[in-house]
């Protein structure tokens, strides 16, 4: 039987779609007065597939989570379109099922988190969308163990770690069953463990539940592992590809203030000094495997 990460790879049915998005905010001084007015999203054309694992990237006022504020229709383009599961984001009449479709997870687990115990969190949005009871408590059983938090279903969220509780807030967007799941820097607070946790259990769901991630990240070893990259500069798409394809342009990363994955890095100051690496090296083992092949382990 054909697995859901072989599956996907011979799928091409968008999800998220943006066509010459622009946003623009008016700046302000202290006393109110218009500044002026910033272009925060650039033109930017997205295709995005169902199922696939998509990483952002961008440095500080790149553009990358104005961008995700629209996949979730909490922005509306100044100019363009976003379209959700064929859905314009500008519809009044469709906001509340794009929003079903697209969950969204910010940086911040406590602004997300409003139960006071877990179980009860993860229902809160299956009961506002009018779910049965008894079907609310399957999806929130389901969509704790789909993160590895059912254990933890009666304790108060407080008392969770930072990284728990993250996977918490996955959870609650889970139990409403969207199709895609848009995370705007999910690992930003949390510790080493903690951001291990939330990639494995973002990773976990997106190759065995089929749903479509899209995550904006300023962490290179989070976007490795994504199925496509896209890098943001000024508001705009400067690079887009695999990520081997995105990471073996070093210089460019660069010139666009970007870092890559540290054993990437390695290969390529190897490379410098004669090594005849392959370019775009994403992980220890092929590293290993191409010092072998050179036999220089």
């Amino acid at each position: 039987m054909l697995g859901w990460s072989a599956f996907k790879k011979g799928m091409n049915m968008g999800i998220v779609k943006t066509s010459r998005l622009i946003f623009e905010y008016i700046r302000r001084n202290e006393e109110g007065d218009v500044e002026g007015i910033t272009r925060a999203v650039d033109r930017v054309n997205l295709d995005i597939n169902a199922g696939e694992f998509v990483a952002i990237l961008g440095h500080n006022g790149s553009g990358k989570s104005t961008l995700a504020k629209h996949l979730n229709a909490i922005l509306d383009p100044t100019e363009g379109t976003v379209l959700v599961d064929g859905k314009d984001t500008t519809d009044e009449n469709e906001i509340w099922n794009i929003r079903k479709t697209a969950g969204m997870v910010f940086q911040n687990p406590d602004n997300q988190i409003i139960g006071q115990i877990v179980e009860e969190d993860v229902g809160f949005g299956p009961e506002n969308m009018g779910v049965e009871t008894a079907k609310i408590w399957e999806r929130v059983e389901k969509s704790l163990k789909s993160v590895g938090m059912y254990a933890y279903r009666h304790k108060s969220p407080n008392r969770l770690s930072g990284g728990q509780k993250q996977r918490v807030s996955i959870a609650g967007v889970l139990a409403m069953h969207p199709k895609c799941i848009i995370l705007d820097e999910p690992t930003a607070m949390l510790d080493p463990n903690g951001r291990k946790e939330v990639i494995a259990a973002i990773k976990e769901l997106n190759q065995k539940e089929g749903i479509t991630i899209i995550l904006i990240t300023h962490y290179m070893d989070e976007a490795a592992l994504a199925d496509r990259v896209f890098v943001m500069d000024a508001g705009s798409i400067a690079m887009q590809g695999t990520p081997r394809e995105v990471f073996s342009q070093i210089e460019k990363l660069k010139q666009l203030r970007l870092d890559v994955p540290q054993v990437t890095m390695l290969a390529y100051e190897l490379q410098k000094k004669g090594v005849p690496l392959d370019a775009g090296i994403l992980t220890i083992d092929e590293l290993v495997g191409g010092l072998k092949a050179c036999q220089l382990l």
